[in-house]
């Protein structure tokens, strides 16, 4: 099981190192089979706002846009499908250095100069998704160090799990080891919120065929979902534990599943036969 320290660094205070803890936990039990650096593997790219767009022609998917950086304008020629003006976007400078050695310095496109380079995650070495430009969450200061916005600096654990220790099958389990190992407090997640969807039984309804199979069954029914991307710091963990993103509704399952041990599945409401569950 892969577990991110800066992850579990939420749940229990953890003054060793990464390495040192890797030693305490293999002692314990709970081999680390693995410990993996993660860090950017960039450089020289910043946040800049981007203040305009327009179509190159002859070309059906190039585009000159303007951005700022927070101290002046650059002109950039980008292919992104998904610019948006006012956004936050990842801004390789003459000079940054992206992964695999390249750098970025000033080229001309149809006689018009491009000053650098608006990146995607792909680009810089952060996931798969190269289907567009690096759009920031919230509003943070054009000209500031990427990787000061990013959570990009973590450790990764591997640890093998017996058969004997489920209860470390998630980021809880573990930090409790770890609370107990270190003889810290274990904090556990939030919880609360008020609900205000109706609840359950009065709009479908849960059928246990099998009891001995299975003999309980949670359903909650959550309205006025709008589905999109996960937000980035999700997608990071998500990712440190070997599950690949796909959007914020599975995401937001794989999440609970690997923090505290439950897992989950989304259903799409109105593709159940009969709006309901049957379980066999």
């Amino acid at each position: 099981m892969k577990i991110s320290f800066e992850w579990l660094k939420e749940y229990v205070n953890v003054a060793l190192p990464p390495v040192e803890l890797a030693d305490l936990l293999t002692h314990s039990g709970l081999e680390v089979e693995g410990l993996t650096e993660w860090k950017p593997a960039f450089s020289g790219v910043v946040v800049a706002r981007l203040d305009s767009f327009r179509p190159l022609p002859p070309s059906d998917h190039l585009s000159l846009c303007t951005v700022h950086d927070g101290e002046r304008e650059y002109s950039v020629v980008c292919g992104a499908p998904n610019l948006k003006a006012g956004g936050r976007v990842a801004f390789a400078r003459e000079g940054a250095l992206l992964p695999g050695g390249v750098k970025i310095g000033k080229t001309h496109f149809q006689g018009l100069l491009s000053e650098g380079m608006l990146c995607s995650e792909k680009e810089l070495g952060l996931s798969e998704d190269g289907s567009g430009v690096l759009f920031l969450d919230g509003d943070p200061a054009p000209g500031t160090p990427l990787d000061r916005i990013l959570p990009l600096e973590d450790w990764v654990f591997d640890i093998n799990v017996t058969p004997n220790r489920s209860d470390c099958l998630c980021v809880l389990g573990i930090a409790r080891e770890v609370a107990a190992l270190t003889d810290t407090a274990l904090r556990l997640p939030a919880c609360g919120g008020e609900e205000q969807d109706p609840p359950a039984e009065f709009l479908t309804s849960v059928k246990i065929e099998s009891p001995d199979l299975c003999p309980r069954y949670v359903a909650k029914l959550i309205r006025g979902v709008r589905i999109g991307p996960s937000p980035f710091w999700m997608r990071r963990r998500l990712e440190a534990s070997g599950v690949r993103a796909i959007n914020n509704i599975v995401d937001a399952t794989n999440y609970v599943m690997l923090e505290m041990g439950q897992p989950l599945h989304a259903f799409d409401f109105h593709r159940l036969e009969e709006e309901r569950i049957v379980v066999r």
